[in-house]
């Protein structure tokens, strides 16, 4: 029992410990940001706060155009906080460690498991150097395959720059970009029908988006597909139908009246931006009701647990609608590809939503108030900084600091985790030996 008091309180200070981390990483940056040399203008706090929390929460909501405000300082910085933000505090904590030949202890490894959502302690170090090796090898890949194309565009130098930064920032689902070039915050809409470029950036989301627990085991099951775990399987399926039915609709309602190369990209680019990455090819301000409202679904969904995406995970979604399928056909367990789905697991989905769905409604409510604007484009902006995603209709530049303060809470809480924070701030669990007498509450 002690021993297990022990290894409780270790995992509460690893919680403690993430957020603390993300925190002074935010401050840091901030700091930098305020420097002269990183700005070519006046920059408040506030506003400084919010880009680097923006981008070491991987969001990619900017009060100030990346590409025209920032100088190159700037620029490195940002995307050194992009870096650290996908990658997490501590598993480059521990990458320094292991490159400086330090031992790992039982507590570090404890963290490990905890910022990396790993299932098991036992291989945490073995898994986060193939996490950290796997990940800069795609972003140098796919720094790569976006050269040629910036190359030819910017020049050599200028291009290996903006490859490498928009790699990282599409691997890490960040959404900051440097396209201001083509027109303050226009995103990717400039390179809306191009193809090699939107296509490269969409399999960087979705590598990062997935996972690397899912990656891992893909590549110690690959001769085996029936050998992988039934998180792998619930990612996997749910990613897919996540990007094939938004896709339906866009190209079907929302996109009709686009030619046909250019209709198939860009549906195919907001299915699959929203979670988490923020990149778009489209102006979201002109956008439908109904298409916003399917954009809001997808960024607070988010994508994998152990991944650079924000959101609830899929795996939440899955949770949520294999619960209630069971409950509806009265079975007493939630099954899975053949598994069970214990408890402990269905009730922390509820919790999460609950949660979402609780600052969602606030948030939306605040900011419509404070700004006086209609819900959506506030419930969008909501659930773009609790998703970490960055997308936006048009109005985060104009927005109060009182609205700022709320989305920099919101990115917080998306990049750290919902469940994080409230083990953070919970007390040791407490064992208890008696139950109160149950009594029957109706509902629905």
């Amino acid at each position: 029992m002690r021993k297990y008091r022990i290894f409780l309180q270790d995992h509460m200070n690893s919680f403690r410990t993430i957020l603390i981390g993300f925190f002074l990483v935010i401050l840091c940056g901030m700091c930098l940001l305020l420097l002269p040399i990183s700005r070519y203008g006046d920059v408040s706090i506030i506003d400084a706060l919010f880009t680097s929390a923006s981008a070491v929460c991987v969001t990619g909501l900017v009060v100030y155009d990346t590409a025209t405000q920032w100088t190159l300082f700037g620029k490195t910085v940002i995307l050194l906080l992009i870096q650290i933000g996908g990658f997490g505090v501590i598993a480059l904590t521990a990458a320094t460690l292991m490159l400086t030949g330090k031992r790992i202890g039982i507590l570090q490894r404890v963290f490990l498991q905890d910022s990396v959502s790993a299932h098991h302690i036992g291989g945490i170090v073995r898994f986060t150097k193939f996490f950290l090796c796997r990940a800069l090898e795609i972003e140098l890949l796919g720094a790569l395959l976006l050269l040629p194309g910036f190359a030819m565009e910017f020049g050599i130098v200028k291009g290996i720059g903006y490859a490498i930064f928009h790699a990282v920032s599409a691997f890490c689902n960040a959404g900051f970009d440097l396209m201001g070039v083509h027109g303050q915050f226009s995103s990717l809409t400039y390179y809306a029908d191009h193809a090699w470029l939107t296509t490269v950036i969409e399999l960087l989301i979705v590598v990062g988006g997935i996972g690397f627990l899912t990656w891992d085991d893909l590549l110690q099951n690959r001769r085996s597909l029936n050998k992988l775990r039934m998180q792998t399987k619930v990612i996997l399926v749910s990613t897919a139908i996540l990007i094939l039915i938004p896709f339906l609709y866009f190209y079907f309602i929302e996109f009709r009246m686009l030619g046909g190369k250019e209709r198939l990209l860009v549906s195919l680019f907001q299915s699959i931006t929203p979670r988490t990455a923020g990149f778009s090819t489209t102006d979201y301000g002109t956008m439908s009701e109904g298409g916003l409202l399917i954009t809001i679904f997808l960024m607070i969904t988010g994508g994998a647990p152990g991944s650079t995406a924000g959101g609830m995970k899929v795996t939440t979604i899955a949770v949520l609608l294999l619960s209630s399928s069971a409950f509806l056909q009265k079975r007493e367990n939630v099954n899975c590809f053949k598994r069970r789905i214990e408890d402990d697991v269905i009730r922390s989905a509820f919790t999460l939503m609950t949660l979402y769905l609780g600052l969602l409604m606030i948030g939306s409510l605040v900011i419509s108030t404070v700004e006086s604007i209609p819900v959506i484009p506030a419930m969008f902006e909501s659930a773009s900084a609790l998703g970490t995603v960055g997308l936006t209709t048009g109005i985060t530049t104009g927005l109060c600091n009182t609205s700022k303060l709320l989305l920099i809470f919101f990115m917080y809480f998306g990049r750290t985790g919902g469940m994080t924070l409230a083990y953070a701030m919970a007390s040791n669990t407490k064992k208890e030996y008696s139950r109160m007498p149950a009594e029957k509450l109706s509902v629905g």
